[in-house]
C-alpha cells in the first residue's frame, strides 16, 4: 500500500490553520502546516511521482491564485514537490526560515503579469528583415542564379541569416516593450518564445497598487501596434518567475 504524504503548493508568512476544501490536487483539501511564522500550504497526495500533466498543472497554480486571494506574501513551490510528513515541512521551514522570510518580504503585496507579443503577419516581418540586412537580399540574389547543390546550400545559408536576423529584431521588439513598462516595474524576466511569430513572452512583477497604471500602458502598447501585433496579457498570477521555491529531494531527509 502506499503511503499518503503532503503535496506543497506554496509558502505564507503566517501561523494560521486553514482549510480550503477540495481545491487541491484530485480535488483534495487544502491545509496548512505551520511552523513559527511560517506555513506551507499543502494536500494529501500517495508518496510517489505526481503526474505531470495539464491538469495538475492548472490545479496547481488554482490553487496559489486562491491563497493569493487572502494573503498578500504567497511563494510558489515548484510542481511536484511532496513532503512524508508534517515534522519533515516544520523541519525545513526552520532550516530555511531566513531564506523564506526574506523571498516573502521581496514579493509581498506584488503580483507577476505576463505579456506575450505575437506578429500578425510574418511575411510583412521577413520583407522587413530582408530590407534590413543587405547581406541577406544579397545572398538571395546570388542563391537564385545557382543550381543543384550549390543554390541547396545557398538556400541553407539564406534560411540560416534570416534565422539570426529574426532573433535579433525579437531582442529590439522586446526592448521596446521593456523600456515602456520600466517605470512601473519592480522586476521584469524574458522567457523563451515559441514559433517565429510570437516575439517576447515576458514576465513583470509589479506592487499591486500599480496594476491599472500597467494595464493602461498595455492598452497604449496595444493601441500602437494594432495593425502589427496582438498581445496576450494574463495576471495577477502567482511569482513563479520571481520566486519560485525548489526543495530538492535530499533536504527532507536532514
Amino acid at each position: 500500500m502506499v503511503k499518503s504524504g503532503h503535496y506543497i503548493y506554496c509558502i505564507i508568512g503566517a501561523r494560521q490553520e486553514r482549510n480550503w476544501r477540495a481545491i487541491g490536487i484530485d480535488r483534495t483539501d487544502v491545509l496548512t502546516v505551520s511552523y513559527d511564522d511560517l506555513s506551507m500550504v499543502v494536500s494529501s497526495h500517495p508518496l510517489t511521482r505526481v503526474v505531470v500533466s495539464r491538469e495538475n498543472m492548472i490545479a496547481h497554480e488554482k490553487v496559489i491564485e486562491r491563497v493569493m486571494q487572502e494573503f498578500d506574501s504567497v511563494l510558489p513551490v515548484r510542481f511536484g514537490t511532496i513532503a512524508a510528513n508534517a515534522d519533515e515541512i516544520r523541519n525545513l521551514l526552520d532550516r530555511r526560515h531566513r531564506e523564506f522570510l526574506n523571498l516573502l518580504r521581496h514579493v509581498e503585496h506584488r503580483i507577476e503579469l505576463g505579456v506575450k507579443g505575437l506578429w500578425k503577419n510574418m511575411a510583412a516581418i521577413y520583407d522587413e528583415i530582408v530590407r534590413e540586412n543587405p547581406a541577406i537580399e544579397k545572398a538571395k540574389r546570388e542563391t537564385a542564379k545557382q543550381d543543384g547543390m550549390k543554390n541547396l546550400q545557398g538556400r541553407r545559408n539564406v534560411g540560416m541569416m534570416v534565422e539570426k536576423a529574426l532573433l535579433g529584431k525579437k531582442e529590439q521588439e522586446t526592448k521596446k516593450i521593456a523600456d515602456h513598462f520600466r517605470k512601473t516595474v519592480v522586476d521584469l524576466k524574458f522567457n523563451k518564445t515559441s514559433g517565429d511569430e510570437m516575439f517576447t513572452n515576458a514576465a513583470f512583477l509589479v506592487d499591486g497598487g500599480r496594476e491599472k497604471e500597467f494595464d493602461n500602458l498595455m492598452e497604449q502598447v496595444c493601441q500602437r501596434c494594432q495593425e502589427r501585433a496582438i498581445f496576450r496579457y494574463a495576471g495577477p498570477l502567482p511569482v513563479f518567475n520571481f520566486a519560485n521555491v525548489v526543495i530538492n529531494a535530499g533536504e527532507w531527509e536532514h
